[in-house]
């Protein structure tokens, strides 16, 4: 038979956990595996300005054709816009352009297809550790991977290893940097080692794709975005993967877009012509609804202080859980040895916990996160801390 020779994959580690979490009878169980947000009562919510722009578009969209290889312009605009700042001289000089894509992972297949075609024999380089994802679809597209290094076996970040790593890269290899809100670590470099990463990536003539999944989770959704303009500005060329799963809260309407920054108008033509290309025979065209959903609240006034509202409570209720968890620890004497997820920004935290560990805590205290030690702090319960750092006091004796 045709099939008979096709093995079977093991399935994703993450979502493996979903249904592990899920079979788990036991109550006060916790999940802490999938990266999505979640509110004080455990769901992943629809904004309220996300829940208004779809009303409107009920009310007024007048077609279902499609949209195009970029996607929609007004979103592709609007997005530019967010990333690099609506006064930014790349966009009024139209040497940046938004492609449109089926979320930020779309946006990075994309790039990994434009990296492969286009600029044959280039290799990226991944932080160690990265989003796990990062790697298969560089090497599924064909693309050489190769690691810097990031944080350290001590869960400290090691900007002295990660220089010197990438001062010996091959010139005009391609570095992913994550903006911010580092997956899976969190830790996130300050603004002076932005500028030392800069220099090195300037001297050995690498490209940056900057992997922008988070803004608005980090510190603000303009300061979040500080080190894409400061790449930006600085370089003639750079690629940003943006997306709209986190802060607009989007996941299952997959809308990212893959932003493109060029040394002129012409060039940036060129490269658009050929993710245009690239990407009809991925999607053929991206799907319109989220996109219609985000340019409707960037292009309306109210609605984007609302959502940019929204976004402020969610960053700040995940800063609320770090402190809160690190107050629980105390008791235990145990705050000092995880001082670091007070440091951390965003959805995710390396806790410094060992696989073994992590597996205690599942099948001890139905704990569920990743077996790095990498949780979602967006999924703790606020009011279940105690109990939550209990079980980690409990598996770190």
């Amino acid at each position: 038979m045709h099939f008979d020779a096709i093995g079977r994959v093991p399935g994703d580690p993450i979502l493996g956990l979903i249904e592990a979490y899920g079979a788990d009878p036991r109550p006060g169980k916790f999940d802490l595996g999938v990266g999505v947000y979640k509110d004080a009562q455990g769901l992943t919510p629809i904004l309220e300005s996300v829940k208004q722009a779809e009303q409107r578009l009920v009310d007024r969209q007048a077609t279902k054709t499609y949209i195009g290889g970029h996607g929609d312009a007004q979103f592709g605009r609007l997005i530019n816009e967010l990333v690099l700042g609506a006064d930014s001289p790349l966009i009024a000089e139209n040497r940046a352009g938004a492609t449109q894509t089926p979320g930020g992972t779309g946006a990075l297949r994309l790039s990994a297809d434009f990296i492969a075609q286009c600029l044959p024999g280039r290799g990226v380089w991944l932080s160690n550790p990265t989003w796990p994802i990062h790697e298969t679809i560089f090497a599924t597209a064909g693309v050489k991977v190769s690691q810097y290094p990031y944080v350290g076996a001590d869960n400290r970040l090691d900007i002295e290893a990660m220089l010197a790593t990438l001062d010996q890269a091959p010139k005009g290899d391609v570095v992913v940097l994550h903006a911010c809100c580092h997956n899976p670590t969190g830790f996130d470099l300050s603004h002076d080692q932005w500028r030392q990463v800069l220099e090195v990536v300037r001297k050995r003539d690498l490209l940056p794709l900057i992997d922008f999944a988070y803004q608005g989770f980090g510190e603000g959704l303009e300061q979040d975005a500080w080190a894409v303009r400061l790449f930006a500005q600085a370089l003639p060329e750079v690629l940003v993967s943006s997306s709209c799963s986190k802060n607009f809260g989007l996941y299952c309407d997959r809308t990212g877009a893959l932003i493109i920054c060029a040394g002129d108008a012409g060039k940036l033509l060129d490269v658009r012509s050929q993710l245009a290309n690239l990407a009809r025979n991925l999607w053929s065209t991206p799907p319109d609804h989220g996109a219609a959903v985000v340019a409707t609240i960037l292009g309306d006034a109210q609605l984007k202080r609302l959502w940019a509202d929204e976004v402020q409570a969610m960053r700040l209720r995940i800063a609320q859980l770090r402190s809160g968890l690190l107050d629980a620890l105390e008791p235990h004497g145990l705050r000092e040895r995880f001082a670091h997820i007070g440091v951390q920004r965003g959805m995710f935290s390396y806790t410094g916990l060992t696989p073994e560990q992590v597996r205690q805590l599942r099948e001890r205290h139905s704990v569920y996160m990743v077996g790095t030690g990498r949780a979602n702090v967006a999924g703790i319960d606020a009011t279940r801390l105690d109990r939550l750092a209990e079980a980690i006091a409990d598996v770190c004796r």
